[in-house]
């Protein structure tokens, strides 16, 4: 029994070491492990979506070879009800394959932007399309926050109030920093604002038209001619070996959580746990830490009285050695 315990780790051990060298070969310095968990909390229904896809790059046809990576992450937090962050979450992705950039990874980096910005725009219009064919008139609405891994730099596109944090180990202190990867679009901001009132809206008690939480959405057809948009704030931020883990969470998570003190209270999650000797072990052990760490993210929030949907998707940065 020992013997063959051992020719199991050997052969895990044989495999990762495969996989490791098959990443290297195709230019991957950092590795991305996922971890997602949903809580209804008081809310009567879950109306958050989230998309995990970490193999885009088959997706997306005619590749440039200097592109040797996509990924697509993304929450969406639903209002209204269920039906536009659905929506969103199985089509958006299909709108940005459709309109990711043809060219090699430096004509990518020019004309991402606009690619996320039409696939945004052409998922709210298709929702749309459904929503007034619907008798009554489909109301929901959703936010958008979407994480695109290309080779070793992530574009961030966002839409209201969910948001991401990326943790950043600092040399100089000696501790880590959360990292601001998207701005939440609140309507007392004042270029969100300006925006609504120029367009015959206005803002009561934080609010479009006294009712709605946030300036930019995919649906809320109702808000659109009143200056709601869809269209997303779009950040690059590239990998460093400081980096460590990306909190993507609903607004359910950020009225609880400011994203340092996110930052502080999973790193104490991450950072109760035992060693091991063995990589394998480690990898179990590693993997274990991030999952517990999702978990107990969403379960304070919930404990902390949220008072509303909570989904937390953690993305771990791991440097290939």
């Amino acid at each position: 029994y020992v013997q063959q315990e051992r020719g199991n780790i050997k052969l895990e051990e044989e495999n990762t070491n495969k996989d490791l060298h098959k990443k290297q070969k195709l230019g991957i310095v950092y590795e991305i492990d996922s971890y997602i968990v949903e809580r209804q909390g008081e809310r009567e229904d879950m109306q958050d979506a989230h998309l995990i896809m970490q193999d885009f790059t088959s997706e997306i046809p005619n590749l440039h070879s200097s592109i040797y990576r996509v990924s697509l992450y993304g929450v969406f937090d639903g209002h209204g009800g269920v039906r536009a962050s659905r929506f969103a979450s199985e089509n958006l992705h299909k709108n940005l394959r459709d309109k990711f950039p043809k060219g090699d990874i430096t004509v990518v980096e020019k004309e991402i932007r606009k690619a996320f910005i039409d696939a945004f725009k052409k998922t709210d219009e298709d929702f749309l399309k459904q929503a007034t064919k619907s008798k009554p008139v489909w109301k929901d609405g959703t936010t958008a926050i979407l994480v695109l891994l290309i080779n070793e730099t992530m574009y961030i596109a966002n839409i209201g109030d969910s948001q991401a944090v990326l943790c950043r180990y600092k040399e100089d202190t000696k501790t880590c920093v959360p990292v601001p990867l998207s701005v939440p679009h609140n309507p007392s901001l004042y270029d969100e604002r300006m925006r609504i009132q120029k367009q015959g809206g206005h803002v009561k008690d934080g609010r479009v038209m006294g009712v709605l939480e946030v300036s930019r959405s995919i649906g809320d057809g109702q808000y659109k001619k009143l200056g709601v948009t869809c269209t997303p704030d779009v950040k690059k931020c590239t990998i460093t070996d400081n980096d460590r883990y990306v909190i993507i969470a609903c607004d359910g998570l950020w009225k609880c959580f400011e994203p340092a003190d996110s930052i502080n209270f999973t790193n104490k999650i991450l950072q109760n746990d035992g060693s091991s000797s063995k990589e394998t072990e480690e990898n179990k052990t590693r993997n274990n830490r991030y999952e517990t760490a999702c978990n107990k993210l969403a379960n304070e929030a919930v404990l902390r009285f949220s008072g509303d949907n909570v989904t937390v998707l953690l993305l771990a940065i791991r440097k290939c050695r």
